[in-house]
């Protein structure tokens, strides 16, 4: 009989450390939303058009490990002051997060999990563009790691900042 392995992983294929664990217990879409507000003259429209993304992210501890973490993904275009469409996707999983210190475990909510979720949010919004008539919008990958150093650096800076007294450098 072959042995299983039940060693936990952190990522894919890479053994983590005795007692950490990540793992995605489930993957969905919790909203998904198009408009095109001024069909179907907007389809007439001359000029360039401007998209926009807006990203969010929202956490809910549910016990036992157990985290629900949801990815919004906002994409509005126009083409001069009108709306060619408008298109959000909040694609959410639950994941289980043990084992690791607090600034690991924030890490891995912050990175592992949007980046888990974005490829899905991605292709949903692709698709939703397509079928709505607009040529297809292909959203560049987002490096979540990058992102995430980004604000704490940020917060350190404002943290800092609020410590010093002023008049002092």
């Amino acid at each position: 009989m072959a042995e299983e392995n039940t060693q936990a992983t952190a990522v894919e294929g890479q053994p983590s450390p005795e007692g950490m664990q990540f793992a995605v217990q489930k993957l969905y879409a919790k909203d998904v939303s198009f408009e095109v507000p001024n069909a179907p003259t907007i389809f007439t429209e001359q000029g360039q058009t401007d998209v926009k993304l807006n990203l969010g992210q929202r956490v809910d501890e549910m016990g036992d490990d157990l985290f629900e973490v949801t990815l919004t993904i906002t994409v509005t275009a126009t083409v001069g002051e009108k709306t060619a469409y408008l298109a959000e996707v909040v694609q959410a999983g639950i994941f289980q997060i043990s084992g690791f210190n607090e600034q690991s475990h924030h890490a891995a909510i912050n990175t592992l999990c949007p980046t888990t979720l974005f490829p899905y949010a991605r292709a949903m919004i692709t698709a939703l563009v397509t079928d709505g008539g607009f040529p297809p919008l292909v959203l560049q990958p987002i490096n979540f790691d990058a992102l995430y150093a980004q604000r704490m650096q940020q917060a350190q800076a404002e943290a800092t900042a609020k410590a010093t007294p002023e008049g002092e450098a």
